[in-house]
């Protein structure tokens, strides 16, 4: 109660605490592609490091000084793409950061939740999965869940981005 002789409201808080983490959320590197990928590993770091901040990401926009010097450095590093291109990018790789780590924190949630860790959730659902497949009824579906690589969450991450990454560069350099 004492903050809000400082502050108006919750939100007001909200966005100084949101504010205060994006200075730990540093993107360098040379060029556009460093510097997107740079962003998005340093926000998913932040975020598993502030797992309250999943929650809060892609609101309204955050005008706080450390957002406005992120946002900076961000679109400077852009330099050479369209200016009308710029913004949507960058938006499309946030909107990919996103929705990732509001995907991990929200499975780190349930693990915390149920007390199973992924392999033990696997055990627990696997033979529901092994009768369902054998129905015939989801073959594409089993083939990936038998014979497709198991990636974990940092590989997940860092190839989606991958394919986000070329996809931009396509794009940006036709």
């Amino acid at each position: 109660m004492r903050l809000y002789g400082y502050i108006a409201t919750k939100d007001e808080l909200l966005d100084l605490m949101v504010d205060a983490v994006h200075a730990e959320i540093r993107p360098a590197g040379d060029g556009w592609r460093e510097v997107l990928r740079s962003l998005a590993e340093t926000t998913r770091q932040a975020v598993h490091q502030h797992e309250w901040l999943a929650d809060l990401l892609g609101g309204r926009p955050q005008l706080g000084p450390h957002a406005l010097a992120r946002g900076e450095t961000v679109v400077a590093a852009m330099g050479g793409v369209d200016v009308d291109t710029v913004m949507p990018v960058v938006d499309a790789v946030n909107a990919y950061v996103i929705g990732a780590v509001r995907r991990e924190i929200t499975e780190r949630r349930a693990e915390r939740a149920t007390g199973m860790d992924k392999r033990q959730w696997q055990s627990a659902f696997g033979p529901y999965l092994v009768r369902t497949f054998a129905s015939g009824r989801f073959p594409a579906l089993a083939a990936v869940v038998r014979d497709g690589a198991h990636l974990d969450a940092d590989q997940t991450f860092r190839m989606g981005l991958d394919f986000l990454l070329d996809g931009i560069e396509a794009r940006i350099s036709s």
